[in-house]
């Protein structure tokens, strides 16, 4: 008799933890980074905006659910989703199997390639074969604890690599001679940098990098591993903003071209 009723109040008890903690998604938190534009940057009134800003709020629409966005620096960003800062990662986070042991991903709802960038007339094309023999000697600037850091940590052994807080901080850098050449996602340095007044003595070097060992598969959404019906809300929201034509408004703001990717 004693041991039934200490399994019933066992039960209870994990019936009443599982009924208080139980996650009803009513308000979902999202990490971004307010300084990657054009897919997320904030404006001189400390808007939040760009790319995966909007599409962090087409998705939680989709899903019903109300937003909040909270800005965090990226060295720090999954970390903070571990202290349950916020639920999700929305910054542009690429798909690779080194962060598949800390989180959880969605599928991917955009993909574009890496490459590098240096000063016009600065050095001749190369090939991916050569980004080794090229990088020897060169001052690469990239963004800190990113896949493109752990690209040219790998391959540019040679290289005297600088890492920086934020992309923006890279460009600075750039124009001021402070290094030869950058690499960074394709899209965010061309929209970001190369259109703008002060990228204009800078171009495009070397081929389209998208070796799946470091670049992974295209940009997720990054959850807690435990919150795996968050990481499925947030797949047919994809589906979904896709579906609908949502998905190809946000694109045609900030892209004339397909950034979701093959």
């Amino acid at each position: 008799m004693k041991k039934i009723l200490i399994a019933v109040a066992v039960i209870a008890l994990v019936f009443a933890f599982g009924t208080v903690h139980a996650k009803d998604w009513k308000l979902v938190r999202i990490g971004v980074e307010g300084a990657y534009p054009p897919f997320s940057y904030t404006t001189a009134d400390g808007t939040l905006e760009g790319f995966d800003i909007d599409i962090a709020r087409a998705l939680v629409k989709a899903m019903g659910a109300d937003v909040k966005l909270v800005a965090q620096d990226w060295d720090g960003i999954i970390p903070a989703l571990l202290a349950r800062k916020y639920d999700a990662i929305i910054a542009s986070m690429s798909i690779t199997e080194e962060r598949k042991k800390k989180v959880a991903f969605t599928d991917k709802y955009y993909n574009t390639p890496a490459k590098f960038v240096c000063k016009k007339g600065a050095m001749n094309d190369f090939t991916r074969e050569q980004v080794a023999e090229v990088t020897a000697g060169k001052k690469v600037g990239v963004q800190r604890e990113t896949i493109h850091d752990r690209f040219i940590s790998d391959v540019g052994k040679d290289a005297t690599i600088k890492r920086y807080g934020t992309q923006d901080d890279a460009y600075l850098d750039l124009v001021a001679g402070r290094v030869d050449m950058l690499l960074a996602d394709s899209v965010a340095m061309s929209e970001g940098f190369l259109k703008k007044p002060e990228g204009k003595d800078f171009q495009f070097i070397g081929p389209d990098i998208t070796d799946e060992k470091w670049f992974g598969v295209g940009a997720g959404i990054a959850c807690r591993k435990e919150d795996k019906d968050l990481v499925e809300m947030f797949n047919k929201a994809i589906e979904q903003i896709r579906a609908d034509g949502t998905y190809k408004a946000i694109q045609d703001k900030y892209f004339d071209f397909n950034v979701y990717g093959d």
